[in-house]
């Protein structure tokens, strides 16, 4: 009986590890189809999304001009118009021309280069009209956005149909991908890679494709990639599913990867990748928002293995604070930072850099000593270095912390309050600190949306930090909308994916120097606004 329900058991067994054999492409198809068709149509979707908040843009303004100014081509208007392609990133230009194509007058009192890519056509819901034109030396098609004025007059202004140039989509896009823009009449606008795989595709090729509508303007846009491509970048997962399913069954498989995922980063890992300075800083560019200037950077760090791979810091952070770890790794961190931005900061002796401290370092008065060492001698001055404290852990109120403070204050540093707003900070937590910047977490800035007016959590941080007198720079702006909305609340410097990630430092150091030439290059128009 015994040996029987060993042979079922082994049989059994032999079965589960049989399956998987036969399933791992099915499933590992089944996953990339749907994994895939969704990055595709988050893609349109945000694409589309971008066209059609553009193009409302150009409306409002185009409505708001014509509503401001009484007569066209006055001083007024051509004031009106500067204001409103000012006021937005999206908007080029405004002109004023007969039915028949004569130019008035414009925004700025130039000849408006553009020719027609299709005729005008009427948009649902509004009285304006939109084509779609080649706009002056642009690359990108521009949309032409007409309200007619009175009998003879109309008003149009142009907005690129999206931010970027061809070569910079191409850029986000995969291997083989081809994205194309047109009209819902068929019309093409803008093409990106081949289309005729995809027009001509059999039912022997599949793709992985969608499709999106710009709002209520008749722009279609749509992406599709070969499924050899994208099945082609899981090779890997494939091989390891491969020989995992040859060799064990589903429990033996599940129970292997819970037991490497719980051995991934023993703690002498970490301590050995400190020593070899695998924990390398990477920099976030902090940016001005009304000048686009860079004015600073924030060191991230990032644990680079021998192997290549590179684990992000929420991997190993927590564990770095627990285990005492974070102050040799801070050290570290700051040493490198010395030799990076070095030469860095004499071209740009205004730039701050800002280093994370953690709750463990206000504990021990070294810190302030190894400041003063790493930075004594080097050509990073005390004033440029900013100190974040994380909002995760509270501070004690204790001599420890408040010599560590004031001794940071004493060299010149400046210290900045991190995720403010979300861990426990409050106003008498911060005065007390004597924090002098503070930064607004990016949960509040991603309350604002396309078409936000008011974010009361948001505006009550803003307010609360100009009470204290504090500077403020807002974290994981990723819209125009954000940038916008917090240039209008007087929040000057920023930080995010719409101007940059975290970068290692040779392009942290190229993005600087180019910054700073082109700032630098830039004429002063303050006179001549303020004239207007």
């Amino acid at each position: 009986m015994k040996s029987n329900l060993s042979h079922v058991l082994m049989l059994i067994g032999a079965i589960l590890a049989f399956v998987p054999i036969v399933a791992v492409d099915y499933l590992l198809d089944a996953y990339v189809r749907y994994r895939e068709k969704t990055v595709v149509q988050d893609y349109v979707d945000t694409t589309s999304s971008h066209i059609n908040a553009s193009v409302m843009d150009g409306v409002a303004a185009l409505r708001r001009v014509i509503a401001d100014t009484p007569s066209l081509c006055t001083p007024t208007f051509v004031t009106n118009a500067q204001a409103a392609i000012e006021s937005s990133l999206n908007i080029k230009q405004f002109l004023v021309e007969n039915n028949d194509g004569v130019q008035y007058c414009d925004a700025y009192g130039r000849v408006v280069t553009h020719s027609p890519m299709s005729s005008p056509l009427p948009v649902p819901g509004l009285t304006e009209t939109m084509s779609v034109v080649k706009f002056g030396d642009m690359e990108m098609p521009a949309i032409k956005i007409t309200q007619v004025f009175g009998q003879m007059r109309r008003v149009s202004v142009f907005v690129p149909l999206l931010g970027q140039s061809e070569s910079a989509l191409s850029d986000t896009m995969q291997d083989a991908a081809m994205m194309r823009v047109t009209l819902t009449n068929g019309l093409p606008i803008l093409t990106i890679g081949d289309p005729s795989g995809f027009d001509r595709r059999s039912a022997n090729t599949e793709y992985v494709s969608g499709q999106s509508y710009a709002g209520q303007f008749p722009i279609k846009v749509e992406l599709a990639v070969p499924f050899a491509m994208v099945r082609a970048g899981y090779a890997d997962l494939d091989a390891v599913f491969t020989v995992l399913a040859c060799i064990a069954s589903a429990i033996f498989l599940l129970l292997n990867l819970r037991y490497v995922r719980r051995s991934r980063m023993p703690a002498f890992d970490l301590e050995r990748a400190i020593e070899r300075n695998e924990v390398k800083p990477y920099y976030q560019p902090v940016i001005n928002l009304r000048t686009g200037e860079l004015v600073g950077c924030e060191v991230l760090c990032r644990w680079e293995k021998r192997n290549g791979e590179v684990i992000p810091p929420g991997a190993f952070i927590d564990y770095a604070e627990v285990t005492g770890l974070a102050i040799p790794m801070t050290v570290s961190l700051m040493q490198q930072v010395r030799s990076d931005l070095g030469e860095l900061c004499k071209t740009l002796p205004k730039m701050k850099i800002s280093i994370n401290l953690f709750e463990g370092h206000f504990r021990d008065v070294g810190i302030v000593e190894d400041v003063q060492a790493i930075f004594g001698q080097s050509p990073i001055g005390f004033q440029q270095l900013v100190f974040e404290i994380t909002e995760r852990r509270p501070l004690n109120n204790s001599v420890a912390t408040t010599s560590v403070i004031a001794g940071l204050h004493a060299l010149g540093c400046k210290l900045a309050m991190d995720d403010a707003g979300t861990g426990h900070s409050n106003l008498a937590y911060l005065a007390t600190l004597g924090v002098d910047v503070i930064k607004i977490d990016r949960i509040f800035v991603d309350m604002i949306k396309p078409g936000t007016t008011q974010v009361p959590v948001l505006d009550g941080l803003i307010a609360m930090a100009k009470d204290l007198d504090c500077e403020i720079v807002a974290e994981g702006v990723e819209t125009e909308e954000q940038a916008l909305y917090l240039r209008a609340r007087g929040v000057l410097h920023a930080q995010g994916y719409i101007f940059a990630p975290a970068l290692r430092i040779v392009a942290f150091r190229e993005l600087a120097l180019a910054l700073n030439s082109a700032t630098a290059l830039q004429p002063d128009l303050s006179g001549v606004a303020n004239a207007a």
